[in-house]
């Protein structure tokens, strides 16, 4: 696929100009994400924002299937999203229900759904990352280089658009989780380093052991990862 640069700036000139735009930060990442599927021939397209257990969440997506991937990527914690999320570089799958070895519980939920090929690339303020963008094909797809430039290229878009948000403090409860985020990405990384390292585990692993202990402590997972890098242990 080869993204023309003029269509690209005509996409982004439209953006900024939308009568739809009502000046919130939800219908500006609606807009940016109908955009995204015209202008990359994708099926559909969504973004996902780190919450305060640094558990990505949905913030918009064009269709119910989108939504439908979002929410099951966020409940099963595996997936092209997370991944991209957590490794900080774009992850695609030519079909996510096959992909039984790396995202059993994601491959299971999405059989019989109208998503096959799915790519997700992630979102970063000021090298953190934030999020990520997904987009998705309802059939098999190989994903080529040229798709992968032009949506890494895209996310770039987005933080623009949250960037602006929070500048304008217009983000309203998003802007919360966005500030935690930036606030604790890099000590929950230290920490899922730590855990990969003692535990002989994968980054995603490693971060479930985090989550999973947060949830069950009803408390942030900045503050257990916190708490284990102090005391080198999880809270029992």
């Amino acid at each position: 696929m080869t993204i023309d640069a003029t269509a690209l700036a005509d996409s982004l000139r439209t953006l900024v100009q939308s009568p739809a735009d009502d000046g919130t930060l939800s219908s500006s990442l609606k807009l940016v994400v109908e955009a995204c599927v015209d202008l990359f021939d994708v099926d559909g397209a969504g973004i996902l924002i780190a919450d305060e257990q640094d558990v990505l969440s949905y913030a918009a997506a064009s269709a119910g299937p989108g939504r439908l991937l979002e929410r099951m990527e966020s409940e099963a914690g595996e997936g092209p999203c997370t991944e991209s999320f957590w490794q900080a570089k774009v992850i695609t799958s030519r079909d996510v229900t096959t992909e039984t070895v790396r995202w059993p519980r994601l491959a299971e939920a999405m059989v019989g759904q109208p998503v096959r090929a799915v790519l997700g690339t992630p979102i970063q303020l000021g090298g953190v990352t934030v999020g990520t963008l997904d987009v998705y094909r309802e059939r098999v797809h190989d994903w080529d280089d040229s798709e992968v430039t032009a949506l890494a290229r895209y996310s770039e878009v987005i933080a623009t658009t949250l960037a602006a948000a929070l500048e304008a403090h217009t983000a309203g409860e998003l802007a919360k989780q966005l500030q935690y985020a930036l606030d604790y990405r890099v000590v929950i990384e230290r920490a899922v380093g730590y855990l990969m390292a003692s535990m002989g585990a994968d980054a995603v692993t490693a971060f479930q052991a985090l989550r999973s202990t947060a949830r069950n402590r009803r408390t942030k997972i900045g503050t257990i990862a916190e708490h284990l890098l102090d005391t080198g242990s999880l809270p029992a």
